[in-house]
Formats: structure tokens, C-alpha cells, sequence
């Protein structure tokens, strides 16, 4: 009765659709994401493409559906900039025309957004020096996504420094 602890093997492995819509259960993703998952699972290339596609047929993926909303949230919720979100796109498997056409369609500039999300944040920077303020402010913008020039104007005009005062 002692020796070592018996494990049960699963009493049915999930099936190649089960596994696709328990992935697409959680969140929406990209052909090529839930490609790639389903293949780490284990399942055969040529099996995957037949599924994903028939969850395309059904309306399950679609990815201009997924870029839309993809770059909704990054511009809204994040207030993350153009560049960064086009970025995040592909390295969704987004193609670059469809990554275009979700972002023509989102609302206000990056400035616009920059210029929120650094007032936002300029607060917690009010005990630096406010040439550090401005380097950490402009890092923080760039890393959400912001071009280098639109990070920087954002940064003076949330810190209130004239641009004389700084290098950039």
C-alpha cells in the first residue's frame, strides 16, 4: 500500500476545438496567436489552420474585429501612443493594413493622449528635480508608445517648463 503516489492521467485531454474555445473563453485573440497557443498545446499544424478556420467561418476570430478593440483599450485605457499600439499589433500577427485601418479610426490625436496621461502623471514627480522629472516623464510617454518629440512637448507642458529651459 505505501510506494509512491499514483497520479490519474485525465479521464478525456481536451480536443483540439475544446481547447481553442476555452483559449478564446478567456480573451479575444489573433488567428496568430491562438495558431501559436494551440500548436505549443501540442496539436498538428494542419489540424490548428482547419480549426481556425472554421472559427473564422463562425465569426469566433476575426482579426480586424480584434484590432479595433485592441487599439480601443491601448488609446483609451492605456493612453498609450500610435506607435507602440502598431507595435503591440504585429507582434500579434496583425498585418500592417489592418493595423492602419484600426488605429485611422480611433478618435484624438497622440498628443491629445500624451498630454493627459502626463498630467496624470507629473503629480508623482513633484519631489524631483524637474530636470529628472522631465527625463523620467518623457522615458515613461516613449515606453507607453509616444514618439520621442511628442513625449518631450508633453512633458514640459504637464511639468510647466519652457522649452528654453530644457535640451530635450
Amino acid at each position: 500500500m505505501g510506494g509512491a503516489p499514483r497520479h490519474r492521467a485525465p479521464t478525456r485531454p481536451l480536443d483540439l476545438h475544446e481547447r481553442a474555445l476555452r483559449l478564446l473563453a478567456v480573451r479575444q485573440r489573433s488567428r496568430r496567436e491562438l495558431a501559436t497557443r494551440l500548436r505549443q498545446a501540442g496539436f498538428e499544424r494542419d489540424a490548428v489552420e482547419e480549426e481556425i478556420g472554421r472559427l473564422e467561418d463562425v465569426g469566433l476570430i476575426d482579426d480586424e474585429r480584434y484590432a479595433r478593440e485592441f487599439v480601443e483599450h491601448q488609446l483609451r485605457v492605456r493612453m498609450a501612443g500610435s506607435r507602440g499600439v502598431a507595435s503591440s499589433l504585429a507582434a500579434k500577427g496583425i498585418d500592417r493594413a489592418t493595423a492602419e485601418r484600426a488605429l485611422d479610426e480611433a478618435p484624438d490625436g497622440d498628443a491629445g493622449r500624451a498630454d493627459a496621461l502626463a498630467r496624470a502623471r507629473a503629480a508623482r514627480l513633484a519631489s524631483l528635480p524637474p530636470e529628472r522629472a522631465f527625463g523620467r516623464l518623457v522615458s515613461f510617454l516613449v515606453r507607453r508608445g509616444h514618439a520621442p518629440d511628442v513625449a518631450r512637448g508633453a512633458a514640459r507642458r504637464a511639468l510647466s517648463i519652457d522649452a528654453s529651459e530644457q535640451d530635450g
